[in-house]
C-alpha cells in the first residue's frame, strides 16, 4: 500500500495514544495529590527488592504539579513525533526506553533514594528522534533530528551530575535507551534490511 494512504489512519492514531498518555500522567498526579495515598514512594528505589516495582511506575508518577507540568509539553511533542510514523514501532521505542531508563536508574543511583518522573522518556525520545534518521538513512528523518537537536539538545547536558534532586540517572539511561531504540529498531525496518517487526528482534 503507499505510503501516503496510510498517513491519515496514523496521526489521529499517535495523537490518541499520545493525548491518553497525558491525560493518564494529569490523573496519576491528581489521584497522588487529592487523596491519602502516596505514590511517589512507589517509584524506583536503586537495588531493592520493592524498588523494582518503580521501574514500571516511575514514569508515571511526579514529585509535584509543577514536576508534571514542566514535563506535560515534551512528552506531548516527542510521543507523538515518535508515533506519528508507525504507531506500533513507537510503541516499541517507548518499551526500549522504558525498561533500560528504569533499569538502569536501579542499577546505579544512589541507595536510600527514589526517582519518579517521565523525565527519562522524554530524554530518551528525543535521542531516538534525533538519531534515527542517521540510522535509516532517511533525509527527512534527519532534518527532523537536526531541527529537534538546535531547539531542545541543550537538554541533554541533564545527563550530567549537577542539580540536586534531578535524577541525571534516569536522564543518562533514557537517552541510552533511545540510541539503542534508533540502532535496532529504526534500521531494521526503515531501511527494509529486513522483514518488518516492531520489537526489532
Amino acid at each position: 500500500m503507499p505510503r501516503s494512504s496510510t498517513r491519515p489512519r496514523t496521526w489521529p492514531t499517535a495523537a490518541a495514544i499520545t493525548a491518553g498518555f497525558v491525560a493518564l500522567l494529569w490523573v496519576v498526579e491528581a489521584w497522588d495529590q487529592w487523596t491519602p495515598a502516596v505514590l511517589d514512594d512507589d517509584g524506583i528505589r536503586p537495588r531493592s527488592t520493592e524498588g523494582l516495582l518503580g521501574i514500571v511506575l516511575a514514569p508515571l508518577l511526579h514529585g509535584s504539579w509543577g514536576h508534571l507540568e514542566a514535563n506535560t509539553p515534551l512528552v506531548a511533542l516527542l510521543l507523538f513525533l515518535v508515533l506519528l510514523g508507525d504507531v506500533r514501532r513507537g510503541l516499541a521505542v517507548t518499551g526500549v526506553i522504558w525498561l533500560v531508563a528504569g533499569l538502569g536508574t536501579w542499577l546505579v543511583a544512589s541507595p536510600g533514594t527514589v526517582h519518579v518522573g517521565a523525565s527519562g522518556l522524554v530524554f530518551g525520545w528525543l535521542v531516538y528522534l534525533v538519531l534515527r534518521g542517521w540510522f535509516a538513512q532517511r533525509l527527512g528523518q534527519v532534518l527532523l533530528g537536526a531541527l529537534l537537536f538546535l531547539a531542545y539538545g541543550g537538554l541533554l547536558w541533564g545527563v550530567l551530575p549537577g542539580q540536586p534532586g534531578i535524577s541525571w540517572q534516569g536522564h543518562l539511561f533514557g537517552a541510552v535507551g533511545g540510541l539503542v531504540a534508533a540502532r535496532r529498531l529504526a534500521t531494521r525496518d526503515e531501511r527494509g534490511s529486513r522483514s518488518p517487526t516492531p520489537y526489532g528482534s
